[in-house]
C-alpha cells in the first residue's frame, strides 16, 4: 500500500482529503504549513504528497520548489481553489505531477493519485 502526507492550512480539507484517500492509500501524517511538510517529508519519505497551493510561512510553490531539488523523485499532486489556473500551471512546469481542485470530487482525487504509480 502507498503512503502519502497531506499538507493544507485549513484542518477540513486535510481530513476530507484522508477521508478520500484512506480508503485505499496509508496517510502517514497531515501537515498545516509548508514547513511542517518539508519537515514531515524528511522524516515519512511518503510514495506521494498532497500540497495546498496557498498556505501561511511557505506557499505550496515554494514547498514544491524545495520539495523537489533535495527530493527530485518525490510525487507532488497540488491541491487549488477554482480560479487558481496560473499558478497550477507553474506548479506543473515545476514538476508536479498532477492538480485536484477544491471541492473535492472523490473519484478525481483517487484517480490523480492512482497515475502517480501507473
Amino acid at each position: 500500500m502507498y503512503n502519502g502526507i497531506i499538507v493544507d492550512d485549513a484542518m477540513v480539507m486535510r481530513l476530507r482529503l484522508a477521508e478520500i484517500l484512506g480508503k485505499e492509500f496509508k496517510i502517514v501524517d497531515m501537515a498545516g504549513d509548508g514547513v511542517e511538510a518539508l519537515a514531515s517529508y524528511r522524516h515519512f519519505r511518503p510514495d506521494f504528497v498532497t500540497l495546498d497551493i496557498s498556505m501561511p510561512i511557505k506557499n505550496g510553490i515554494e514547498v514544491l520548489q524545495e520539495l523537489l531539488f533535495n527530493f527530485p523523485d518525490a510525487k507532488v499532486v497540488m491541491v487549488s481553489a477554482v480560479g487558481q489556473k496560473q499558478i497550477i500551471f507553474e506548479a506543473l512546469g515545476l514538476g508536479a505531477k498532477d492538480f485536484i481542485i477544491k471541492p473535492f470530487e472523490p473519484a478525481r482525487v483517487l484517480i490523480a493519485i492512482k497515475r502517480l504509480f501507473s
